[in-house]
């Protein structure tokens, strides 16, 4: 009688040690993908924190990334809401961990009421599941360490000089506070990424997509990764300051002043407008000391140069020299002093910021978003 108990017994163990060890390796397979994120390519938000990678996409123009999207139908339902966020922590770490969601929210989405509440849940959906950090900043400055990792772009890409209204940060608080106090955006599920309907991710039809708000698609992992029971992972605070994660490795400690002479890869073009002061051998972060009078399209032009006529690419560039890092991520210095950002995302989409303090009778969407 106990063999015939524990031979059930023994082939559950077992199945349900197979499921489980297949569910982690599929997990596995898509989260590790994010580790090797361009912060270049995921700046093509704003709105797409946690993208999978965006490398090796074909390019496509904004109307076929549209109807590509379109063709792969919602995944069928229920989709049920992600579970109320249960906060475990100080009152230190729950002002931190507002702060962060607020500027995520506001980076991301805009004044969008909407698109902040979806950019939020988001968020805290990663804090509850075992792929990603366990802090609410944690999760959105998550890869800011590393030159290619960053899973919000705004963390790596100069953005978090943005200025933000008084009004803006109060109404973007609130909706954090909200969320941490339990309120659920229930449209998005159990999303852990998402990214805009004008770009096609090669990764994309890996996921579930379960939603749409506004011009942003959500999506979620198949199978038991991404359901309700996926995401047990109890919070119990340890929120990191905010001020530390953003700019990383800027204390005593200088940079570098940058080489006379460019470090630059074999076979990189040779521009004009600027010189080359570092180059990544995948083209997709370049460091370039803009020449005296380079107007937007001779920045433009200098970019386009460098980045060849397709692929991910990066340029960001400088008029003070002694301005420009070592490498990434920019420390503030760095990101308060920079004049010229393109970024190309693999749909071939163009995204080109100046400094409107130099580069002047720019309509306001095109300056750099500074301090706050």
């Amino acid at each position: 009688m106990m063999q015939r108990r524990r031979r059930p017994q023994l082939g559950t163990l077992v199945a349900c040690t197979l499921a489980l060890l297949v569910a982690i390796a599929v997990a596995l397979s898509v989260a590790s993908s994010g580790d090797e994120s361009d912060p270049a390519a995921l700046s093509s938000l704003p709105g797409l924190p946690g993208e999978a990678p965006v490398l090796a996409t074909p390019a496509l123009p904004e109307d076929k990334a549209r109807a590509s999207n379109a063709a792969i139908p919602f995944a069928p339902g229920p989709h049920p809401a992600a579970a109320p966020f249960r906060f475990g922590g100080t009152t230190e770490d729950r002002l931190r961990a507002i702060e962060c969601l607020a500027l995520a929210a506001m980076a991301e989405a805009g004044p969008s009421d909407e698109g902040q509440r979806a950019v939020i849940q988001v968020v805290l959906n990663r804090v509850r599941h075992p792929a990603f950090a366990d802090t609410v900043c944690g999760v959105v400055f998550e890869g800011s360490d590393r030159r290619t990792g960053c899973q919000f772009s705004f963390t790596c890409d100069g953005s978090l000089a943005r200025r933000y209204g008084e009004a803006a940060w109060a109404a973007s608080r609130l909706r954090a506070a909200e969320a941490l106090g339990g309120r659920v955006y229930v449209p998005v599920s159990t999303a852990t990424h998402y990214h805009t309907d004008w770009v096609f991710p090669y990764w994309s039809p890996k996921l579930s997509k379960i939603a749409q708000v506004e011009t942003h698609l959500f999506l979620r992992w198949p199978g038991y990764w991404g359901t309700r029971a996926a995401f047990a992972r109890v919070y119990r605070g340890g929120e990191p300051d905010p001020l530390s994660l953003a700019v990383p490795d800027s204390g005593a400690v200088p940079l570098p002043e940058p080489t006379a002479t460019p470090t630059v890869a074999p076979g990189a073009p040779a521009i004009t407008g600027g010189q080359l002061a570092m180059r990544d051998p995948s083209g997709r972060a370049n460091f370039v000391h803009l020449a005296p009078g380079t107007d937007e399209a001779g920045a433009m032009a200098l970019a386009r140069r460098l980045c060849g006529p397709s692929g991910t690419c990066r340029v960001l560039g400088w008029i003070d020299r002694t301005a420009i890092p070592a490498t990434f991520p920019m420390p503030a210095f760095s990101r308060a002093q920079l004049q010229f950002s393109y970024t190309r995302d693999p749909a071939g989409t163009e995204i080109a910021l100046f400094s409107c303090d130099h580069f002047s009778g720019l309509p306001r969407e095109k300056c750099i978003p500074r301090a706050r």
